[in-house]
């Protein structure tokens, strides 16, 4: 099971896992921008493009562990503050940690292991890493998934249920978008900014606090650990300082939504990205050595199943498809393609054989936006990705 977040979102994807009992892990990627609004004027509002991405494992359709993309064990250690746990593996002792789909979750089983640490608090840990990573799943709009269905992460502490934490990070994440635009990601840095008015209008100790926690380099996420509370919580907690102008929040390298569009780089260099979707690999090289020539940026594809998927993560600006493959047929490329929302207005020019009337029709009935016969030309195929490419262009004010 694999797809785009635009296509089917992180709920119904962990819902269907849920239903299906499955064993295995979802991998989940999303692209953003990196905000770097540091404390100095100097290297301020840089945007950086980022990548994310982070791993969900389960246990018969239950969720054993969570982690980011880089699992690094800053988030474990986080939490071993919260519970004062001083000791922790040396170099050597991690270095020695046995191979794993996630080393963060064979530092903590060494840890259990060792006795630094005892199940109720890798269970509690275990559970914070999981309801962190949830919330952030499930504010994404944007990505692409992959489920591959396999051998569970082992050993298990604990498993838990979907459907629970589903229900209760759904309405925190819909809560905690009441709290834009003054707090806006988990990643922001508190830092005091009028720390006059806070001496007046604030009691002592509750100013000690925050002086010791709005220090410029502990994130709301950091804080949430080292307090073993939700996002949330921490987020509602401080708003109304951040309301009041008290305490400001400050990006340093975060993820920030994306607000251009993700291909204006790319039409800035091609004349516009086409994909071929045809199993004869001369057809796509044919077309290839027509269009680049040309200013085009050309991919073929020759495995009709593969496409499905890999055209979500390409987002061409016209799609070629033949209509007589072996896998799948070009029309059902086509009408699957045409349920999609990414894909409801991109050309899609079918290939069709010399005696191709009824497949013109029926490449017409399923939302082909025009027809080419083979074999053509090198004026006909630029003729007609010229005609569709100069449209979609004019219509999207290019």
């Amino acid at each position: 099971m694999q797809g785009n977040l635009s296509e089917i979102d992180i709920c119904s994807i962990l819902q269907l896992i849920a239903l299906g009992q499955r064993t295995g892990q979802l991998w989940v990627e999303a692209h953003s921008s990196h905000h770097n609004n540091k404390l100095s004027g100097e290297g301020a509002n840089i945007y950086r493009p980022k990548q994310q991405s982070w791993f969900v494992f389960f246990l018969n359709g239950q969720i054993i562990y969570c982690r980011e993309g880089e699992s690094n064990l800053s988030r474990i250690n986080d939490y071993l503050r919260h519970y004062r746990v001083e000791m922790r593996l040396t170099n050597k002792q991690i270095a020695s940690l046995p191979s794993t789909d996630s080393p963060e979750y064979a530092y903590l089983w060494a840890l259990l292991e060792r006795n630094i640490i005892n199940p109720k608090i890798a269970g509690s840990i275990i559970h914070g890493l999981v309801h962190e990573t949830l919330f952030d799943l499930l504010s994404l709009h944007q990505g692409n998934f992959i489920f591959h269905q396999g051998a569970a992460l082992a050993p298990q502490l604990n498993t838990f249920e979907i459907a629970p934490f589903v229900t209760k990070i759904t309405k925190q994440v819909q809560e905690w978008k009441e709290l834009y635009p003054h707090i806006q990601s988990p990643e922001q840095l508190p830092v005091l900014s009028d720390k006059v008015q806070l001496q007046s209008s604030l009691p002592e100790a509750t100013l000690e606090k925050l002086q010791h926690w709005a220090d410029g380099k502990t994130s709301l996420r950091q804080l949430a650990r080292y307090l073993n509370r939700d996002i949330l919580t921490v987020a509602k907690a401080i708003y109304p300082y951040v309301q009041q102008s008290w305490l400001q929040l400050v990006y340093s390298a975060t993820t920030k939504p994306d607000t251009h569009n993700d291909n204006w780089e790319l039409k800035g260099k091609h004349r516009g990205r086409i994909v071929c979707i045809d199993d004869a690999i001369a057809i796509g090289e044919t077309i290839n050595s027509i269009l680049q020539p040309q200013g085009y940026e050309a991919i073929a594809l020759t495995n009709p199943l593969e496409a499905l998927s890999l055209v979500f993560q390409l987002k061409p600006d016209l799609i070629l498809c033949d209509i007589a493959m072996l896998e799948l047929e070009g029309y059902e490329v086509c009408a699957m393609l045409r349920h999609s929302t990414a894909f409801r207005l991109t050309p899609i020019i079918m290939l069709t054989g010399k005696d191709g009337f009824i497949d013109r029709v029926k490449a017409s009935m399923v939302g082909a936006t025009d027809y080419l016969t083979k074999p053509f030309t090198d004026t006909e195929l630029l003729m007609i990705v010229e005609k569709y490419l100069k449209i979609e262009f004019y219509e999207n004010g290019e």
